[in-house]
């Protein structure tokens, strides 16, 4: 496991058993998924999770990639496939567990890298990710997700894009101060990662948000957050936003 990586799985591991230590009420009732996304920056998170309605059917088996402490596993559990949330961090693996319902899919938990997932060729109906893409070398990645992926399989992802000068602006600076690796930055997802991804499906959809998500904390100090956050959904579509969006939500199927 390269250096980075290590980093990583320790920063999250720590940060889990932080919240393990305090687990409360309160916590394992915490919003999850877009719910718990401020409303100015939640269309992104809405539309992904549309696409697995949309996509995963019961009893479908499906792969969660980077799942960490499970902001978005709960959505893939309300369809009732059978969820194997992944992960590199076991202490977030095991918040994942306290504080998701698995009340109608079934939920299993692996530590997996995703450069290396220990699952045999096809075993999965829909691999999903979110926000997960830039912590692995994306060749690799991209290839791991195919291998796994049954034929006719399905991919949902929502990350972050990596051409707007401010966005980078400001994960550049997270690096500087200590809280995200270099390699993350280097593999954020571009257009030619999106174009990569998406090859060999029949069928790819791929939506573009938040050119101006740097703008929100001016916005809602004018509007309130619901209605901040249609005025910044109203501006992507008027600028037709895809280099310069914040992010992206892909979703492909029927892979060849």
């Amino acid at each position: 496991m390269s250096c980075d990586k290590l980093i990583e799985r320790d920063r999250y591991d720590a940060h889990a058993r932080a919240l393990l230590s305090g687990m409360s009420d309160a916590l394992r009732s915490a919003a999850l998924g877009s719910d718990a996304i401020r409303p100015s920056l939640r269309t992104p998170y809405l539309v992904y999770e549309q696409a697995i309605r949309d996509l995963v059917r019961p009893d479908d088996r499906v792969l969660e990639l980077a799942a960490g402490s499970g902001m978005h596993t709960q959505i893939l559990l309300q369809t009732g496939a059978h969820v194997t949330a992944t992960d590199i961090s076991p202490d977030s693996l095991r918040l994942l567990e306290q504080r998701v319902r698995a009340d109608t899919g079934a939920l299993t938990t692996q530590i997996a890298d995703m450069e290396a997932l220990p699952f045999p060729d096809g075993s999965f109906d829909v691999v999903t990710c979110a926000g997960g893409l830039s912590y692995g070398e994306p060749a690799i990645v991209d290839a791991e997700i195919r291998r796994v992926l049954r034929p006719g399989g399905a991919l949902i992802c929502v990350d972050s894009l990596n051409h707007n000068l401010i966005y980078r602006l400001n994960r550049w600076l997270h690096y500087r101060r200590g809280e995200r690796t270099k390699s993350t930055l280097l593999r954020m997802p571009d257009l030619s990662r999106i174009a990569r991804i998406s090859q060999g499906y029949s069928v790819v959809d791929i939506q573009y948000f938040g050119a101006f998500s740097f703008a929100a904390p001016i916005i809602t100090k004018l509007f309130d957050e619901p209605r901040a956050q249609r005025v910044l959904d109203r501006l992507d579509r008027l600028i037709g936003v895809k280099r310069a969006a914040f992010k992206f939500v892909l979703s492909a199927r029927g892979l060849n």
